[in-house]
């Protein structure tokens, strides 16, 4: 770095990571690290304008907005000539204009190698990403602040459900006729689009909340979700009646965490709201298909998590069948969850 101030004791961080939510969230163990290690610098982070709710309210972080990377070629420019205001960036993504950016905002950049090299010459640090698959999630964007000696912190994701939003929470669950529901489980059937080889089949879950309603009469559950699974989430609560509350589409992120941050257990396929979970450090149940196993992608640190891996854990490909995790294999971890010693 180029100065003092940057190499010793940065006063002002810029972060850049526009995801998904599941990989926005995946980032803050190396964020926490870079405030762990300079405590007294304005941390400020950027992230996709859908997804940056997330990253609200951690204590570690002064400010979060958005940006994308159509955007991102209109800001900056008066930093460029009057003073960059940052005296390093980190930047967690291969698109050429949020790069582009943070070299306008910010003294030092550090990012993943890009494809362009021109652009890499111009980096205080461009980190090598590792190959698919080999390496978690977690442990790759601590590569970035490692490129500028910052050691890990942890390696738990991070999330902050405000007092507000527990009130509200509270007030929910007693609206619906559920505050006093135990178990209380959360259920979360669907991934998005994309990566709906991850979707457990919805007759398993059924056949799951059938188990539960046996031996546990008086669950209820939530049952998550956004608007894409609509019609995978309303089949199950009409198969599960008055023991269930519809929550997918009718409630905000926050919303929806504020209420996963209530419950006694949680089981969910790998997408964005499982990993909001993980930040939780809540007891959950959390299946992961063969192409996308859990040790790369699962919550680390976590004092509660079953993870459920397929059959064929890193040799299949996605049209393997999550069907072959069977329901008893998800019913004994469910067990385990709700009935071990010692678990929040």
């Amino acid at each position: 770095m180029s100065s003092p101030a940057t190499t010793d004791e940065p006063r002002r961080i810029l972060y850049i990571n526009v995801s998904r939510i599941g990989d926005t969230l995946l980032m803050t163990p190396a964020v926490k690290a870079v405030a762990a290690r300079w405590p007294h610098a304005e941390i400020n982070l950027l992230a996709h304008p859908k997804r940056e709710e997330v990253l609200r309210f951690l204590p570690f972080v002064h400010r979060v907005g958005g940006i994308t990377k159509n955007r991102a070629p209109f800001r900056g420019r008066l930093a460029a000539l009057s003073g960059k205001p940052y005296d390093l960036a980190l930047v967690c993504n291969f698109d050429a204009p949020l790069v582009e950016y943070a070299l306008r905002v910010a003294q030092c950049v550090v990012a993943f190698r890009q494809p362009d090299a021109a652009l890499n010459a111009r980096l205080y640090r461009a980190v090598e990403h590792p190959a698919l698959q080999t390496t978690h999630a977690v442990d790759i964007q601590l590569l970035l602040p490692a490129a500028v000696g910052v050691p890990p912190a942890g390696r738990a994701l991070c999330y902050r459900v405000t007092a507000e939003e527990e009130q509200w929470a509270a007030a929910f669950l007693a609206g619906h006729g559920a505050g006093d529901c135990h178990p209380l489980l959360g259920l979360q059937v669907a991934s998005f689009p994309t990566k709906a080889y991850r979707d457990w089949p919805l007759e398993n879950f059924i056949e799951l909340c059938r188990r539960m309603r046996a031996a546990r009469p008086a669950a209820h559950f939530l049952i998550f979700g956004g608007s894409l699974e609509k019609d995978r989430t309303a089949a199950l609560a009409a198969e599960l009646g008055t023991a269930a509350t519809l929550c997918a589409g009718r409630l905000s992120l926050r919303q929806t965490a504020a209420l996963m941050n209530r419950v006694d257990l949680y089981v969910g396929v790998d997408t964005g709201p499982t990993h909001i979970m993980g930040a939780l450090h809540r007891p959950m149940v959390a299946l992961y298909h063969g192409f996308s196993p859990s040790r790369v992608l699962a919550p680390l640190d976590h004092p509660c998590l079953y993870a459920i891996d397929h059959p064929l854990a890193d040799r299949c490909t996605p049209e393997a069948a999550m069907a072959d995790i069977g329901v008893d294999r998800v019913w004994q971890a469910v067990e385990s969850a709700l009935t071990t010693p010692g678990r929040p």
